[in-house]
């Protein structure tokens, strides 16, 4: 509750506390003020506690599934997949469907985005069909992932220098592209993904000792693992369509809340990721609003200088992860 308190008193604009504070409860006096403060910080950061939340559950889930502790949420190429699905949008932008894809206003990159997320998980989840060893599975998503990088490196080689702004600003990360009238969109999706990963709890703490264990349990694993990927996808897919890809978040706080909280009980795990997840998107957010030559920090940066130092410690304090 501080660092979102805090999240909508801090910006680039200068707005005092008792002004800020006004405007949420009741109204400044000044339109100008109320328009910051309720429609783009305040739904800035709703989006920097869901979006740290899934990812940080998106990322436990790849962790257990893989038993890798570098594996993360965009560890099967889903990420990538809609970084694909942007940069075919950006490229249409001479076509004659162009005028089509305008008429969708704002949504068109989410819209486009998570169609190439979708693309990969349908990918993935026939992989997932026919392949029993789940290490397979995670090296052939990486190199889904792979491929989709290379063909948008491709598509940049041929794009135009407004087309490619447009893509490379996309790439840097936002929290406050998200307006109220998609949050109901982001809230859905997400909700579902996170709710169905709290009922597979049982299943997630019987994969930590092994598939062979959780066989003899009684658990479906071929199931379980075509369910584990599917709500990853999901999640990693809506946010990356809403925000652009966010890094480390998902690899470093499911580390940071096994440490923290001294266990592998995804019953407090999980709900431990999402507390923590929050916070730091939450910090991010406000670190980035640092002014410097009145602009933001991309948050994409901010996660990653925040990410790779816990990482570190985390090594350091364990002697392993």
């Amino acid at each position: 509750m501080v660092a979102f308190i805090c999240d909508i008193f801090t910006g680039n604009a200068p707005i005092s506390v008792k002004d800020a504070w006004s405007s949420l409860f009741g109204g400044s006096g000044n339109v100008i003020v109320d328009e910051i403060i309720r429609n783009y910080r305040l739904p800035k950061a709703v989006t920097a506690v869901i979006a740290g939340s899934a990812l940080s559950v998106s990322g436990l889930l790849m962790q257990t599934l893989f038993r890798n502790p570098l594996a993360g949420p965009d560890v099967l190429g889903v990420s990538a997949g809609a970084g694909l699905g942007v940069a075919l949008l950006t490229m249409l932008s001479g076509s004659a469907v162009y005028p089509f894809i305008s008429s969708l206003g704002s949504m068109a990159q989410v819209i486009a985005a998570v169609t190439g997320a979708a693309l990969v998980l349908i990918l993935i989840l026939g992989v997932s069909a026919r392949i029993k060893d789940s290490i397979t599975i995670l090296v052939l998503g990486m190199i889904f992932g792979y491929v989709a990088s290379a063909l948008v490196t491709i598509l940049q080689s041929f794009a135009d220098p407004d087309s490619l702004k447009v893509f490379i600003t996309w790439t840097f990360g936002s929290l406050g592209d998200v307006t109220w009238d998609k949050m109901p969109l982001l809230i859905l999706l997400v909700s579902a993904g996170v709710i169905l990963a709290f009922l597979l709890q049982k299943a997630l703490n019987s994969l930590l000792l092994g598939e062979n264990y959780a066989v003899s349990a009684g658990l479906n694993t071929k199931r379980a693992r075509i369910l584990i990927i599917s709500i990853s996808a999901v999640i990693t897919g809506t946010v990356t369509a809403f925000t652009g890809p966010i890094a480390f978040v998902g690899v470093v706080i499911p580390h940071f809340a096994r440490a923290f909280f001294g266990t592998v009980n995804h019953k407090t795990i999980l709900p431990a990721t999402i507390l923590l997840g929050s916070i730091l998107m939450l910090v991010c957010d406000i670190v980035s609003q640092v002014p410097i030559a009145n602009r933001t920090l991309p948050i994409n940066a901010v996660s990653a200088m925040f990410g790779a130092p816990m990482i570190i410690w985390i090594v350091l304090k364990r002697k392993k992860l």
